[in-house]
């Protein structure tokens, strides 16, 4: 590990204009690439204490052993030049794209004497018009069979083309009117290139005129009792309508643009693109990226367009939609107009249509950010090397093939609740998950709380083992725990009677929570109070991610692109999520609870079979215990219940008409409670 002092430029020798820096590492190669409007301040950050960088920079400017730079005449050019050193030299500290396809995209070789209408994937080629990219070639396919009946364009290889002409016989698609057969001179050169160029009209958008007149000639044609060609072009228009189906209008006004959305977590992002032509959608595309550097949205929105626009073959259009502007955004704008010859657009949407087709991108970029952490997580090597990376690094005996983990979740103070997950063989195990409500105090105390939750749960796993002569149980009395199975009597395996598994019958090989030192010394303390000695324990901390263990001044700092260090976020992550949904239930729970919710032995069916049955709370509290007893499923013993509990509530008040200000009849109706918005989730495996 390099000291940055022993590189440090002298000062005075960095200048203050535009520029792009390199830092290298003791071999010489490029580790990072950065651009600044002035290279001075911009790398005197660098060399500031260890302490005020972050964690990402302090790891690159002590990997480094030198920094170069190279003095532009302005910002643009810094962008450029940025770009293409990223390109040439794959820094591995920069933010790199990971595509992991070449996107198809539908193309007309308009260069060609004939042109042919052929899916295209790579760089683009001068002359040929392209439309896309699409998500699968499969989608070019449909709809160009759908248009061949219309716009009878070449589709062959030049090899198909040239035999046919040798022969002086078209291929099938000759014979049944998907193409115009050029190869055999049924159409000109003139003809055919005409066909391609409405087929690109078509594709550009411009539909509404080339189907009034299809319209018209079938009318015409209909008039004139050529009911044939009328048919025949009744099916052309149907053709053409199934084909822009396909690509829905979703901006006004024949608009141009591409919208960029990101979905992102501390270590990686990905990005959607959605390519609007015409108004309509016609093509989407994406990436992810490790955050291997200090960048916010703005930094990446950035990068992503310097990945979509720097290579030159994607075409930029009038509008950029993008979630961020980028910092300063004049340089950025500058370059797009010079990419494309005109003004560029560059701007967040606000309101409208569009702001309403970026909240799609938006959701179609955290669904690929979640199918890619979910790719991963299925993958048993993954899975293994995660386990075995996550034992090599808290030095563990064997891989945790149980891992728990607990949350604390409250809304300053109050509805204070707990979640256990587990994980097993690093895949979620849901059944086995529970929710604990925090009994022992009242406030806000995470600390106090994790003491208590770790302290139940092994509690619980203590008596269930009890009967094997195994442990011995604490006197620390009763405790409840929330959770989605059953207890029951059980044998000494660990198992109910009806052959399920037990609560808490099973410990776990690692325990982790969701906190740093404090956290991990609660449980610590837990579990020793309980004499429990064979559990690893760990803590995960949020801001930096680093793992804390029992007793250790210093934490573990997993290896950014660690397997290990991902399958301790996602449990620490599932573990957060299962909270906070409980947290929000009670509380949603408890703001709308109503007079019935607290009436002993009555649950939400019955509840609502009264409601039902005498439409209002007034109506209810009127009716006599006979009366209560006519309702399905509620017997006398209940209805007494019901009838003393309401007796001894105190009327609402009178309502009053907020228009008049006149108070309500006593004959009018109490409005029946409003149901929870949100009820409880019980999570299924």
């Amino acid at each position: 590990m390099a000291d940055p002092s022993t590189y440090r430029p002298a000062p005075g020798a960095i200048p203050t204009s535009p520029g792009v820096y390199k830092f290298r590492d003791a071999h010489g190669r490029v580790i990072y690439v950065g651009k600044a409007k002035s290279l001075r301040p911009r790398l005197s950050s660098y060399f500031q204490d260890l302490a005020g960088l972050h964690p990402r920079t302090a790891t690159m400017v002590t990997t480094a052993a030198a920094v170069e730079w190279t003095v532009v005449a302005t910002e643009v050019e810094a962008l450029q030049l940025e770009y293409s050193w990223i390109k040439e030299f794959d820094p591995r500290f920069n933010v790199k794209y990971r595509d992991d396809k070449s996107y198809p995209e539908l193309a007309v070789t308009l260069d060609e004497e004939y042109p042919r209408v052929q899916v295209m994937r790579g760089a683009h080629k001068k002359g040929v018009r392209y439309f896309g990219p699409y998500g699968h070639a499969w989608a070019i396919r449909e709809t160009v069979d759908l248009l061949l009946r219309v716009f009878p364009v070449r589709t062959c290889s030049n090899g198909v083309f040239k035999r046919a002409r040798q022969i002086g016989r078209p291929c099938l698609l000759g014979y049944i009117g998907k193409c115009a057969a050029p190869c055999v001179g049924k159409v000109t050169p003139e003809e055919h290139r005409a066909l391609a160029e409405d087929f690109c009209d078509f594709m550009a958008g411009r539909t509404g005129n080339y189907l009034r007149r299809l319209e018209d000639e079938m009318r015409e044609a209909a008039a004139e009792l050529e009911y044939e060609k009328a048919a025949r072009l009744r099916d052309d228009i149907g053709a053409l309508k199934r084909a822009m189906e396909k690509n829905a209008i979703v901006l006004a006004d024949a608009t141009d643009a591409d919208l960029l959305a990101l979905a992102e977590d501390e270590l990686e992002a990905a990005v959607q693109i959605f390519h609007v032509r015409g108004g309509r959608v016609r093509g989407q595309r994406g990436w992810v990226t490790d955050k291997v550097e200090d960048v916010d949205t703005a930094g990446l929105v950035e990068h992503a367009l310097q990945q979509l626009y720097g290579g030159g073959s994607e075409p930029v259009p009038r509008e950029v939609l993008v979630p961020a502007l980028p910092e300063p955004d004049g340089p950025v704008r500058e370059w797009l107009a010079g990419l494309r010859g005109g003004q560029v657009d560059l701007r967040v949407p606000q309101r409208g249509d569009k702001k309403d087709l970026m909240t799609t991108v938006q959701r179609n970029a955290q669904q690929a950010l979640a199918l890619h952490k979910t790719k991963r997580a299925a993958d048993l090597t993954t899975r293994s090397r995660a386990l075995q990376e996550i034992a090599d690094a808290l030095e563990l005996d064997s891989v945790p093939l149980r891992i728990e983990c607990f949350d604390i979740s409250h809304l300053q103070g109050e509805d204070v609740v707990a979640s256990m997950v587990v994980f097993e063989d690093g895949l979620a195990r849901k059944s086995e998950y529970r929710r604990f409500q925090i009994k022992g105090f009242e406030g806000q105390d995470d600390v106090r709380s994790m003491h208590e939750v770790i302290s139940r749960r092994f509690r619980r796993y203590l008596r269930e083992r009890e009967q094997t002569g195994e442990w011995a149980v604490p006197e620390d009395g009763p405790d409840e725990t929330e959770g989605p199975t059953g207890g029951g009597p059980a044998d000494a395996d660990g198992r109910a009677e009806d052959g399920r598994p037990k609560r808490f019958a099973y410990p776990p090989q690692l325990l982790v929570v969701d906190g740093g030192q404090p956290q991990v010394a609660a449980a610590r303390r837990a579990l020793d109070e309980l004499g429990i000695d064979d559990v690893a324990l760990c803590g995960l901390a949020k801001r930096l991610e680093e793992v804390w263990l029992p007793g250790e001044d210093d934490p573990v700092v997993l290896p950014r692109s660690s397997e290990g260090l991902y399958l301790l976020q996602r449990v620490r992550d599932e573990a957060h999520r299962f909270a906070i949904t409980y947290q929000r239930s009670k509380r949603s729970k408890r703001l709308t609870a109503g007079e019935l919710d607290s009436v002993p032995g009555l649950g939400e069916t019955r509840r609502q079979a009264l409601l039902k049955h005498f439409g209002s709370l007034k109506k209810l509290r009127a009716a006599t215990v006979d009366e209560l007893c006519a309702v399905p499923g509620i017997g006398r013993r209940t209805a007494e219940t019901v009838a003393a509990a309401l007796s001894s509530r105190t009327p609402a008040a009178p309502a009053v008409n907020t228009a008049t200000g006149e108070i309500i009849e006593d004959g009018a109706d109490e409005p029946a409670p409003a149901a929870p918005e949100t009820a409880p989730i019980q999570e299924t495996p």
